[in-house]
C-alpha cells in the first residue's frame, strides 16, 4: 500500500495498491476531488484497475457517512462476475466441437446489438421464458413497482425483458479451464436497462438537489443526497433492488448456459459446484473501525477474510478466483478485472482485426471489428494488477478461457 494523498486541507487522504501499473493522472484527480468531500469517513482506497470514470474512477472504494453518491455507484448497478466449476474436463471439449459451443450459448444469452436474431430491444427478450416471468414476479415485481410509483423517471423501456440478458459493452460468458482441465464458466453482467434508468434517473436527481441546495462541488458528477433526506433512502432501496436483479440476472444466465450445453448433446451427464457470485459496481452497509458506514465500491470486489471473488483478465487473458485478506486499510475490498488502458475509442484506432485474431489466438470468439474496442490490448496486464494488490487477495484457481461470448459485438 502507498499513500497518493495525505489528505488535509479538508480532504481525506487517498490509499492505493498500484504499484506496477499505470494510472492515469485524470483518473488521480478523480480520487482527489472524491477526497475533498466533507462526508467522506476516514480515506479513499484506490484498487490497481483504476481507471477514469464518470465523477468517480473506476477502481475506486468510497466509505461515506451520511450521504451517499449516486454517481459513485454508477448506470451499471451491481454489475458484477459469476462463475461456476464443472465435472468437465478440456478433453470433453475439443477444438472442432468449439465453435457449436459458441453458438449454443450465444442462443441462450440474449446479447449485443442484434439481439442474435431474436425479436425485441436491444439485448432482450422477444418473447419472456416462463421460468424469467417467475423470477421476476416473485422476486422482483413488488418493490420495482414502489420504486416507480413514486419516481417514475426511473422506469426504463425494458424490465422484465431484460433479466437473464446479458447486454453489451465488457459484458462477456466465457467457458475456461484450470490448471488442472476442469471446465468453468464465467459471465459478467449486472442489472441492465433497470440498473441504467435507475443509476441515471438519481444522478440527475441528485444534481438538481445539490443546484437547489447551493452546493458546491469539484464535479457536478459528485452531486449526493444527505442521508436526512428523502431522496437518500428512495436511492438506497432502488439501487438495492437493482443490486437484487443484477444477482438474479446472472443466476439465470448461468441456468440457461448450462441447459443449453446439456441440449447440445455433445456431453454426456456433467455435474457442478454451487456459484460464486458477486457485485462490483455497488453499496452496502458495512462497519469498518467502529462506525456503520455506508461502502460504495465502483468497480471493486469486497474481499474479508476468507471470502471468495472472481477478477476477470480481458478476453485473450487470465482470470482469478481469489480468497479475500480482509485487509482493512482497503476496507475488505480487491479489483474487479485488469481495468482499461485506454478507451473504446483509442482502442478501435489504435488496433488492427489482425491485432485482435493474434491476442485471442487460442480462443474461440468473434474476431471481426465490432469487437476491437474490447481486444485484449485495451486492457492492463492482468498479471500486473494481481502482483499489486497482494495484500488484497489470493489467487486460488487460474482461468484461461477457451470460448468467449462478448457483448460488444453484433
Amino acid at each position: 500500500m502507498r499513500l497518493l494523498s495525505e489528505g488535509g486541507n479538508g480532504s481525506v487522504p487517498i490509499k492505493s495498491w498500484t504499484e506496477g501499473v499505470q494510472v492515469e493522472e485524470e483518473a488521480i484527480q478523480q480520487l482527489r476531488n472524491v477526497a475533498s468531500l466533507p462526508f467522506v469517513y476516514k480515506w479513499i482506497a484506490a484498487m490497481p484497475d483504476i481507471h477514469l470514470g464518470q465523477g468517480c474512477c473506476i477502481g475506486s472504494v468510497i466509505p461515506t457517512l451520511g450521504a451517499v453518491i449516486p454517481a459513485a455507484v454508477g448506470v451499471d448497478i451491481a454489475c458484477g462476475v459469476a462463475a461456476v466449476k464443472t465435472s468437465l474436463k478440456a478433453s470433453d471439449i475439443p477444438v472442432e466441437k468449439r465453435h457449436d459451443l459458441r453458438l449454443a450459448i450465444e442462443h441462450a444469452v440474449p446479447a449485443g446489438r442484434t439481439n442474435n436474431g431474436r425479436k425485441g430491444d436491444r439485448g432482450a427478450w422477444g418473447n419472456v421464458p416462463p421460468h424469467v416471468g417467475n423470477t421476476w414476479e416473485q422476486e422482483l415485481k413488488s418493490d420495482f413497482e414502489i420504486v416507480i410509483a413514486k419516481h417514475s423517471g426511473a422506469k426504463p423501456a425494458n424490465d422484465v425483458c431484460h433479466l437473464g440478458t446479458l447486454g453489451g459493452g465488457n459484458h462477456f460468458c466465457e467457458l475456461s479451464l484450470d490448471k488442472d482441465d476442469n471446465v468453468w464458466i464465467m459471465l459478467h453482467s449486472g442489472s441492465r436497462g433497470p440498473g441504467n434508468r435507475i443509476g441515471t434517473y438519481f444522478i440527475n436527481l441528485a444534481k438538481e438537489r445539490c443546484e437547489q441546495w447551493f452546493v458546491k462541488l469539484p464535479d457536478p458528477n459528485l452531486a449526493y443526497f444527505p442521508q436526512d433526506t428523502e431522496e437518500f433512502h428512495d436511492y438506497i432501496f432502488a439501487a438495492r433492488w437493482a443490486q437484487k436483479f443484477a444477482e438474479l440476472n446472472r443466476e439465470i444466465m448461468l441456468a440457461n448456459i448450462l441447459k443449453a450445453m446439456f441440449e447440445t448433446g455433445t456431453f454426456s451427464d456433467f455435474t457442478h459446484e454451487d456459484p460464486i457470485n458477486c457485485h462490483h459496481n455497488y453499496l452496502e452497509w458495512e462497519s469498518h473501525f467502529g462506525k456503520n458506514v455506508i461502502v460504495t465500491r465502483k468497480g471493486a470486489i469486497r474481499a474479508r477474510e476468507g471470502e471468495l471473488g472472481i477478477i476477470p483478465g480481458s478476453m485473450g487473458s487470465k482470470s482469478y478466483i481469489t480468497k479475500g485478506k480482509g485487509n482493512k486499510d482497503s476496507f475488505c475490498s480487491a479489483s474487479h478485472g485488469a481495468g482499461r488502458a485506454m478507451s473504446r475509442t483509442k482502442a478501435i484506432k489504435t488496433f488492427s482485426v489482425e491485432d485482435h485474431i493474434k491476442a485471442t489466438e487460442g480462443v474461440e470468439c468473434v474476431k471481426d471489428a465490432t469487437v476491437l474496442d474490447e481486444t485484449p490490448g485495451a486492457y492492463k496486464s492482468i498479471d500486473a494488477v494481481m502482483a499489486a494488490q497482494t495484500e488484497l487477495v489470493e489467487p486460488i484457481v487460474e482461468l484461461k478461457q477457451i470460448i468467449s461470448v462478448k457483448g460488444a459485438g453484433d
